[in-house]
Order: structure tokens, then C-alpha cells, then sequence
């Protein structure tokens, strides 16, 4: 079978293996959206039919910015605002906008948690509560536990920033697409790492979080990986042997980040 459309991050729910999703768009409209678990195990092809929309305008570009965006739409667009990067920029909840009022009222003056994942090792993050687990698989994590809430995304900006001294907050790929975490007792370092804190960003952690494990549809693990980009290799065919984070595994060693082709215009075939 063949599909044709522009790429958007992969769909995911979280089950007793994650469940993944590839939806392809008609520029901005939904179109399809392709089971990928059920490709495991099978030959794909990913062909770039030579053409990137930008995500938010839809109108054709020559590169992207963020995720799948025209430098307008980076530049100016609330879905590429600072404060998502960095979370502690925020002010929304003094009445501050970075960029577009209602939209960071609708978006960052909302519950966040400040969270602990177990990925490449263990980081520190953020995130608005609609988005768990999304965000924790989205990163690969094996297991990831909360370990504040807070009622703004400054806040739990800031205790990540906090924590930043003793966690990484980000995630080295490679390391988490060639294995399996080794499963760390989370509770524990929830309650260790809260006591770190100041005590002004003490009021918002959360004791009776759970430790949230997930498991991905993978067949191996690669003992090397190979990331491939579309610019460079317009047609990418192989067979299907693992999902993780954003990333399709093929032939046990080649990978490709989804969510970095945002945009692009793909057929795709298994």
C-alpha cells in the first residue's frame, strides 16, 4: 500500500506496549494515519517527494525551523514562543504574553508538572499535565515519575532549573535508541531530589506520584545507529524494526527522527 502526505509527529498511546500512529496531512488537513506497530517485522519505503509545507501557514518552504515551521511563522508564531524552550521565561501568570496572550493563558497558565525520567539516564523536565504521558514517550523514556505540580509553567521551570545542577535535561539519542533503560527506582529519587530544592519551590511537590514504566514495540536494539535525514537521502527502504521516542529503527541500525521532518511531503509504502 501507498500514502502519500506531509509528515507530523507520531500519534501514541500508552498500553501495555506503546502504540504508534504515523499521521501523514493534505498540507493542513489530516489525511491518514498509518498503524506502525502493525509494520514490525515488514519492508517500508519513505520517498520525499520534494516538497516541505510549513506546519502552521502551509505554505511551501525550502527549510524548516522548530518543528516544521517557516522562519516567519519560528519568528513570530505563539507555538514556537521562548517560554516553550525554556519554561522559566515564562510570565503569563503575572499577566505578561511572550507573544500571543490567549494562547499562553491557554497553554502555560495551566497545571505543569516538573517531572524525572529514566531515559538515557536519568533528566529533569517539564511539561503541561495534558501532556503525560505523551511528552515521556515522545522522549523515549523508559520510565518517568512526577515530581511536582505546579499551577503555571514558571514555576515548574524553575525547579528544573534547580535540579539542573544535579540532572541532564536533555536526552542523548543515541543512548536511548541502543537499549533499554536499566530500571531505576524512581520514588526514591523523587523524594531525593525534592529535598534539594529551595524552599520556596518546596510547596509544589507531589508525594503520592507513581512511577510511570513504558515499553516500546521494538524487535532489537541496534548496537549502532545511523540517523538519516530526506535532504540527504530522498528514499529510505527497509525493514521496520523498532519505534522509539520519535524515532523509526531500520535494519537494525538506521533511524529516522519523525518529528524533525514535520512538514515534509512523504509517500510512504509497506
Amino acid at each position: 500500500m501507498k500514502f502519500t502526505g506531509n509528515i507530523r509527529k507520531m500519534n501514541t498511546e500508552l498500553g501495555e506496549v506503546v502504540h504508534y500512529d504515523l499521521p501523514l496531512y493534505d498540507i493542513l488537513e489530516p489525511n491518514h494515519f498509518i498503524d506502525l506497530n502493525q509494520l514490525l517485522g515488514q519492508t517500508i519505503r519513505i520517498t520525499f517527494e520534494k516538497a516541505i509545507h510549513c506546519v502552521v501557514s502551509g505554505k511551501k518552504i525550502n527549510k524548516t525551523f522548530g518543528d516544521g515551521m517557516s522562519y516567519d511563522a519560528f519568528m513570530n508564531s505563539p507555538m514556537a514562543t521562548p517560554s516553550i524552550i525554556r519554561p522559566e521565561l515564562s510570565r503569563i501568570h503575572e499577566g505578561i504574553a511572550i507573544r500571543d496572550y490567549e494562547w499562553e493563558m491557554a497553554h502555560h497558565m495551566q497545571p505543569h508538572y516538573a517531572y524525572i525520567s529514566n531515559t538515557s539516564g536519568l533528566k529533569i523536565g517539564v511539561t503541561r499535565n495534558t501532556q503525560v504521558p505523551t511528552r515521556w514517550i515522545d522522549q523515549g523514556a523508559s520510565q518517568a515519575i512526577i515530581i511536582a505540580e505546579t499551577p503555571y509553567r514558571q514555576a515548574a521551570g524553575l525547579i528544573e532549573i534547580a535540579l539542573k545542577d544535579y540532572l541532564a535535561d536533555k536526552t542523548n539519542w543515541q543512548v536511548m535508541l541502543k537499549q533499554e533503560a536499566t530500571w531505576v527506582d524512581l520514588i526514591k529519587q523523587r523524594d531525593y531530589y525534592s529535598n534539594l530544592l529551595p524552599d520556596e519551590l518546596k510547596t509544589w511537590i507531589k508525594t503520592d506520584s507513581i512511577d510511570t514504566l513504558i515499553k516500546y514495540p521494538i524487535l532489537s536494539y541496534p548496537e549502532k545507529v545511523k540517523s538519516l535525514k530526506l535532504d540527504t537521502m530522498p528514499e529510505i527502504e527497509g525493514t521496520l524494526t523498532g519505534i522509539k521516542g520519535q524515532y523509526l529503527m531500520i535494519d537494525n541500525s538506521l533511524v529516522i527522527n519523525i518529528r524533525s521532518h514535520s512538514g515534509y511531503r512523504i509517500s510512504f509504502e509497506f
